[in-house]
Formats: C-alpha cells, sequence, structure tokens
C-alpha cells in the first residue's frame, strides 16, 4: 500500500513539474525576444546582402526592443554560413539571410549540398528584389539587346564579357546567352571590383552587374546602360528597356535576399518574427532606403517567400545543367 501511494506521489510529482516545464516554455515564447537575435549573413561585410541585413536588423531591434545583431560568416558562395547557421539551436535567436547564390545557385552547383534550401529552413519573408543591368563600355557600339545578340550570331565568340562565377551577374548572363541563343566568351574574375574596374577602362566591353552598383557610373557616363532584368523598368533607370521588352518576354533574373530560420522553431515565435518582418518592411524608413538604391519590397510573408525560393532553385539549377557550369 505504501509502495502504491509512494509511486502515486512520484506520479503527480512528475505530472506537476511537466505541466511547469511546458508553462514555462510557453512563456519564453510568448516574451520572446528576451536577449539579443543573432542574424547570420552568409558573405563578408560591405556587399548588397550584408547592408541589407543590418537595415532590416536596425528595424527588428527597435520594433521588439532586444538588438539584433549581424554576424558575418563568408566563404564558398555562402554555403559555409547557411551551414554553420543549421547547427545552432532552433530557438528564434538565430536569424539566417537566405538569398541567390546559397540557396538556388548553390543547388546547381552542387546536388551534394549539406543542407536542402526547401526542408531545412522556413523562410520568414523576402528582404528586397532588384535586376541586374546589362552594362558596356561607351565605347562600344552597342546601344540595344538587338545590337548585341546581331553581332554575336554574325561572330560567334568574338565578344566578350566578365563574370564572376556563380554570382547573380554570372546568372543573369548565361540565361541571356541560352534565351538568345548566342554565343559568347566569358572572361571569369575573382571579385566583382577588379571586374568593374576593367569594364570601366575598356578591358572588357561588357558585363551584368547589380543595379545599384552599376549606378554612379552610369550617372557618371562612364558606362551605358542596355537592358535591366527584370519584367517590370527600374524606377532608377526609367529610360532603359527590359530584356522582355526587347523581345524575350518573361526573361527575369534578380538579386534578392530574405529572412529565414531553421525548420524546428517553435510556431508562436515564427509567427511573431513574420509579422514582425511585415511591419518593419512597410515602414516609412526602409521604404525610403530601399527605393533610393533602386530596390523593391517583395510581397512578405512566409507562403509567397517560400514559393519564390523554390521557383529561383529550379530556375537556376536548370540554367546551371544547361550551361555545363561547376564549382569551383
Amino acid at each position: 500500500m505504501n509502495s502504491k501511494r509512494n509511486w502515486m506521489g512520484q506520479l503527480l510529482a512528475l505530472t506537476v513539474g511537466l505541466t511547469g516545464l511546458v508553462s514555462t516554455g510557453a512563456q519564453a515564447q510568448a516574451d520572446y525576444p528576451t536577449k539579443p537575435v543573432k542574424i547570420i549573413v552568409a558573405f563578408p561585410p560591405g556587399g548588397t546582402s550584408d547592408v541589407m541585413a543590418r537595415m532590416v536588423a536596425d528595424e527588428m531591434g527597435k520594433l521588439l526592443k532586444q538588438p539584433f545583431v549581424v554576424e558575418n560568416i563568408g566563404g564558398a558562395g555562402g554555403t559555409i554560413g547557411m551551414d554553420r547557421a543549421l547547427k545552432l539551436p532552433a530557438d528564434g535567436y538565430t536569424l539566417i539571410q537566405t538569398g541567390v547564390g546559397q540557396n538556388a545557385v548553390a543547388h546547381g552547383l552542387d546536388p551534394q549540398l549539406k543542407y536542402n534550401s526547401i526542408t531545412d529552413f522556413i523562410h520568414l519573408s523576402q528582404i528586397h528584389s532588384g535586376p541586374n543591368v546589362l552594362v558596356v563600355h561607351p565605347s562600344t557600339p552597342y546601344k540595344t539587346v538587338k545590337d548585341i545578340v546581331d553581332f554575336a550570331k554574325k561572330s560567334p565568340g568574338k565578344l566578350d564579357y566578365g563574370y564572376t562565377h556563380a554570382a547573380s551577374g554570372h546568372m543573369a548572363m548565361e540565361l541571356f546567352k541560352q534565351t538568345t541563343g548566342i554565343f559568347m566568351t566569358g572572361i571569369p574574375y575573382r571579385g566583382g571590383g577588379p571586374m568593374l574596374n576593367d569594364l570601366l577602362a575598356g578591358t572588357i566591353p561588357m558585363m551584368f552587374i547589380n543595379q545599384d552598383a552599376a549606378l554612379p557610373h552610369v550617372k557618371a557616363g562612364k558606362l551605358r546602360p542596355v537592358a535591366v532584368t527584370s519584367v517590370q523598368r527600374n524606377p532608377l533607370y526609367p529610360d532603359v528597356p527590359t530584356i522582355a521588352e526587347a523581345g524575350y518576354k518573361g526573361f527575369e533574373a534578380l538579386s534578392w535576399s530574405g529572412m529565414s530560420v531553421a525548420k524546428g522553431t517553435p510556431q508562436p515565435i515564427v509567427a511573431k518574427l513574420e509579422s514582425a518582418l511585415a511591419q518593419v518592411m512597410q515602414s516609412d524608413n526602409i521604404k525610403q532606403r530601399m527605393g533610393s538604391v533602386g530596390f523593391i519590397i517583395p510581397a512578405q510573408g512566409i507562403k509567397p517567400y517560400t514559393a519564390f525560393v523554390q521557383s529561383e532553385l529550379d530556375t537556376w539549377t536548370q540554367v546551371i545543367k544547361t550551361a555545363g557550369i561547376k564549382p569551383q
């Protein structure tokens, strides 16, 4: 009898303890965040991805009353940072900046990646989207997409372009060649800076570049914009046609990023982050800063961003396969 009474007492104590743990866990999720939140950016400081992440971090910190701190973990086209992020607890205190390179292009380059961009993440919201611009040195005769395509078809391989392996501009160029059916000769560069310097010097005649990076050189007359890679014209380049307008309907190649968390993050925290990001992205400060560099604010939320990541993954995997691009 005593043993039965002891067993019942132990069971009651265990039940009360578990109830307390559940209650404590629920309260912690409701109070989230109660400490600083890390945002892992899978690229070095200073680039577009880093700038976007820090802009969002500032506004999220103000809204949720805790610091959002950016940590840069670069290397291997963004894949090192992504892999590292997934090794941290899925508790909402690590956000992961996802983007075209590490979450779409990377899968085409390496089918054996250590992570799956669809099944390993909850994609909270897209942050920015902007086109590449096809730019040429002003000394060249090319003023339209037709000029470039016509020359390349008459003289296959005689027209050069610069590219940085697996960057959004490289992908845009591969899609451009495949869409227009032309062959040109690519000149590889290890970084966008040296490539841009060679274009400005006239060493190479053309390349695709992010619209924000091209803008000051276009304004100074040092580069001539031929076309943008978005479906709609970009507000910073109102007189520059899209490639779709040049006769290649549906052509689109974007630079983009967003915020995600690891799969397994508690749903109440996911919902709070999704709502906070949507609120931040509609703030006047964000709208002004994004518009000043020609970026648009995409549709917010988990559903549209997840669908977009899947679409981009499918697109660039096929482009890479067709082009026969290999990882470096």
